[in-house]
């Protein structure tokens, strides 16, 4: 599918994404391996049964990553310039080995660039677990590609 172009986003609009991930202990160890973040709460068994958590936590940065992923096809597929920033990054609850994450966008703000050409988008994200619980939050501001005329 492609994604939205600059004209196809409505500010207020909210966006049911379909898919669905349930995060492995794998996932979580390969995206620590990847980014050399070696924090024992994320990997360590023995060291997370005796936290609040009482078991390792999934990396924010990788449920964040996930969400992002998540999103693309009915946002930025395609018609993205770039990531111009993320913004008011939340972790409400922890995400665990074993859970299955999604996501919802909603439609904030949207305006022209000064030359017209492309457009600039902010979205906010919110990702749930298979309990509906929210684990991550945050806004997404994109440069979009306008329609070919």
């Amino acid at each position: 599918m492609t994604g939205l172009y600059y004209e196809d986003f409505e500010v207020g609009q909210t966006i049911t994404h379909e898919k669905r991930r349930t995060i492995t202990e794998s996932d979580n160890q390969r995206f620590c391996d990847m980014t050399m973040n070696q924090q024992p709460l994320h990997l360590d068994q023995a060291f997370a049964a005796d936290t609040d958590f009482g078991e390792p936590l999934v990396n924010g940065l990788y449920t964040m990553s996930l969400a992002v992923g998540l999103t693309i096809p009915e946002t930025t597929d395609g018609t993205i310039v770039a990531n111009l920033s993320y913004d008011d990054v939340s972790h409400p609850e922890p995400v665990f080995h074993g859970d299955t994450i999604g996501a919802e966008t909603s439609v904030l703000d949207k305006r022209e660039t000064t030359d017209g050409e492309r457009g600039v988008v902010e979205m906010a994200v919110e990702v749930t677990n298979q309990r509906g619980d929210v684990v991550c939050e945050f806004s997404r501001t994109v440069l979009s590609l306008k329609r070919p005329e």
